[in-house]
């Protein structure tokens, strides 16, 4: 059976301990995608990796719940003019190589989408699993759908840094801190882990799917 979150209680709750007391139509549009897909393929699975997605989602795209570019740009080239000024300052200090730098054929390997996928191998993953050949055209990670296939499937497999939801959030565990290795190593770890438990505080079965029809 399908179970259906109560839409309702949920975006009442994280209106009130997420979004400030406001939401944009553009922010539901991104929860309501994401919550239908999992009901749609993962009903039954943990609802802590829901709240862990949702906080992925949250953090990775300023809270906006749209898939985004890497710096919040419009485009590309104003993308790699922000990222190379921000690394020549020095405020890069964990980058090694400037993987947003375009490469032979012009395509850059920035952050996209809902959970800002980078490097071309990983483009080149997430086109196996969506069925869009982002390699040759890296922006339609920022399609809604295919952002939330990559947000949802790249957090259950792991395919981000070996991790995945069930490594930290499981029968036995609930290391909501180190969820964020999933993703990207520590970095605000605490952070998303309190926006984790704040969605998870937030979803519930709908009551009304369980009440006889008259």
């Amino acid at each position: 059976m399908v179970v259906h979150m109560d839409r309702v209680f949920f975006f009442d709750a994280v209106r009130r301990e997420l979004f400030k007391g406001g939401l944009t139509q553009p922010q539901v549009v991104g929860m309501t995608a994401i919550l239908d897909a999992w009901e749609k393929r993962f009903t039954q699975a943990d609802r802590r990796w829901l709240a862990y997605i949702l906080a992925t989602a949250y953090h990775e795209t300023a809270y906006t719940m749209q898939p985004v570019r890497e710096t919040l740009a419009e485009s590309d080239l104003r993308a790699v003019e922000i990222l190379e000024t921000a690394f020549a300052a020095g405020r890069l200090s964990w980058v090694k190589t400037p993987y947003w730098r375009p490469d032979e054929d012009g395509r850059c390997w920035l952050g996209r989408g809902l959970v800002q996928l980078t490097h071309k191998r990983n483009y080149e993953a997430m086109s196996a699993l969506t069925g869009i050949d982002l390699v040759a055209d890296p922006d339609r990670a920022m399609e809604m759908d295919a952002a939330v296939t990559i947000l949802i499937e790249g957090m259950l497999q792991g395919s981000f840094t070996g991790h995945k939801l069930a490594d930290h959030l499981n029968a036995t565990t609930e290391d909501w801190v180190n969820a964020r290795r999933i993703v990207n190593g520590t970095d605000r770890a605490e952070k998303l882990a309190g926006y984790a438990m704040a969605f998870h505080a937030a979803l519930r079965p709908d009551a009304a799917q369980d009440r006889p029809r008259s």
